[in-house]
């Protein structure tokens, strides 16, 4: 299990399931706890056993279908009711019968929310705290408490705030977390406040949501007043604005300051894991995340990529291998030579200065039209090897297409295209019928080729964009099309543009299984 000298606590399977649109299921939660364990992540708090259906058979569950190597599971839950025995509370009851080694309680710490949420007076609410924290101690768990709203009931009452943490301290309390519940504090004031209750004796922790914009700003001024725990969500989850990345907060205390978090090459595995997590959430991944997006270590200016062609550190803060990352070289109507250069070196071709000024020219002119090659790389290889090999990369020459889009009675409406092709010496004629006219013309280019590029057959168009480009307005105006595919071991993305969006989209599939066709190894 992890060090005990600092603590990763992770919330996402309790506090970041209170996102909105997020409804994890407990196979999803487990399937995420699996996750967070090969991170490397201390702590995981599976939730509320007792308070719901889930939870409980999540902890029921995760007894023998959890097989953790870094982690303890932690349940969450609140302190007795008022006037009753911690060990009469059922819900108490419930935290002890989880098998869960950690219980986290979370208590009130701001003296109006005692008096007016709670509805009892500031000593029972001590008293609550000492009961149940000395309680579920003596049943031989390890308690942590959430000292909720504690920055708040500091600001009211400092004296009490304190002495809550005081309490669960001298209860048993492991650690007592400072919780931004509103989330409105800024690092310097939160670093005073945190400095004041690590002068307790207690152990302090962090728990902040990102209602500032500044949750892991917040979590790393708690760290450097004297924080040695923290809490935080996969993905920045959680709700309202979101608890604080711990993806994020991990990577900076161990690649910036230095702390011994989680093993080296687990660190290597965040971006994969923090992408698979999204898939199990369902929730489209953040692309400008910290560290672990896929635009985190992209670059698009011109003057960014030539420093980067003599040291890639000159535009990078870190090395993006040290959290699973890559960089990408964006191609765009901001490009240069160096631009071009790394992309096509990325993509195996070393560029003459002449073909990288070609290149460029090209693509310039392109994204004036209405191209973007940044989100449609593939259609960019296309270009690039057209510009190197001096023409195009055909597998197979177009006569001409048509669509129809046709109301049938009962209303049903049914679209069929017609294609008319050239490919290895035959002219072929094919009619595929949709539900809508890229589908129908999807359908009849692959009747037309599977015959003779039977790998088309585990091609898939997975994603279709349209936006109509500024500078236009009306049924008249230019359209871009992005058409992402994908095979067995991948996907690429095309693009289109014309004043037609059927041509628009013809143009990007004809991409599509051309690159499709590439992949598969197939000479033009």
């Amino acid at each position: 299990m992890a060090d005990d000298r600092f603590h990763v606590y992770d919330t996402t399977l309790r506090d970041g399931a209170q996102q909105e649109g997020l409804n994890l299921t407990v196979a999803d939660k487990l399937a995420i706890a699996r996750h967070l364990d090969g991170l490397g992540v201390g702590f995981i708090e599976g939730g509320w056993p007792g308070a719901n259906p889930k939870d409980t058979e999540f902890f029921r569950r995760a007894q023998t279908e959890l097989d953790l190597k870094h982690a303890q599971l932690a349940a969450f839950g609140a302190t007795r009711r008022a006037g009753v025995k911690a060990a009469d509370d059922p819900l108490v009851a419930a935290l002890r019968e989880s098998g869960a080694p950690i219980v986290t309680l979370v208590a009130k710490s701001h003296d109006r929310h005692v008096e007016l949420a709670l509805r009892t007076t500031l000593e029972e609410n001590l008293a609550m705290i000492r009961d149940t924290v000395s309680h579920l101690t003596a049943e031989g768990q390890r308690v942590f408490l959430d000292a909720e709203h504690f920055f708040d009931g500091y600001r009211s009452n400092p004296a009490y705030a304190l002495e809550v943490l005081r309490t669960a301290a001298e209860a048993g309390a492991s650690v007592v977390a400072l919780c931004d519940t509103n989330g409105g504090m800024l690092p310097d004031e939160l670093a005073d406040v945190v400095h004041e209750a690590a002068g307790t004796g207690a152990r302090v922790g962090i728990h902040c949501h990102d209602d500032t914009g500044c949750a892991v700003a917040n979590t790393l001024a708690a760290v450097k007043a004297g924080a040695t725990h923290v809490q935080g969500c996969a993905n920045g989850y959680g709700e309202r604005s979101g608890n604080a990345n711990l993806f994020t907060v991990v990577a900076n205390l161990q690649l910036k300051r230095g702390f011994d978090l989680v093993p080296p090459q687990s660190l290597r595995e965040m971006t994969r894991i923090a992408h698979a997590i999204t898939e199990v959430t369902n929730v489209t991944p953040n692309s400008h995340q910290p560290y672990v997006g896929t635009s985190a270590f992209a670059h698009k200016a011109g003057l960014h990529a030539s420093a980067i062609k003599v040291d890639p550190n000159l535009y990078q803060h870190i090395d993006p291998a040290e959290v699973g990352n890559d960089m990408r070289m964006l191609v765009s109507d901001m490009a240069g030579r160096a631009s071009v250069e790394l992309k096509g070196r990325e993509l195996g071709y070393e560029l003459t200065g002449e073909q990288s000024r070609q290149l460029v020219e090209r693509v310039k002119d392109l994204e004036a039209r209405g191209h973007t090659f940044e989100a449609a790389d593939a259609s960019f290889e296309l270009l690039l090897r057209d510009t190197v090999d001096g023409e195009h990369r055909r597998y197979f020459t177009v006569e001409s297409w048509r669509v129809i889009v046709e109301r049938r009675p009962g209303g049903d409406v049914v679209s069929e295209a017609t294609v008319k092709l050239h490919a290895k010496g035959e002219r072929i004629i094919a009619t595929g019928e949709g539900n809508g006219p890229v589908n129908a013309l999807d359908k009849a280019v692959r009747l037309a080729l599977e015959k003779l590029y039977p790998e088309l057959a585990g091609v898939e168009l997975i994603d279709f964009k349209v936006r109509i480009l500024e500078g236009t307005h009306g049924t008249d105006a230019v359209t871009r099309v992005l058409i992402t595919s994908s095979d067995a071991t991948g996907e690429w993305a095309t693009v289109g543009v014309g004043e037609n969006i059927i041509e628009a989209s013809w143009q990007a599939l004809e991409q599509a299984v051309t690159y499709g066709l590439l992949r598969a190894g197939h000479s033009a």
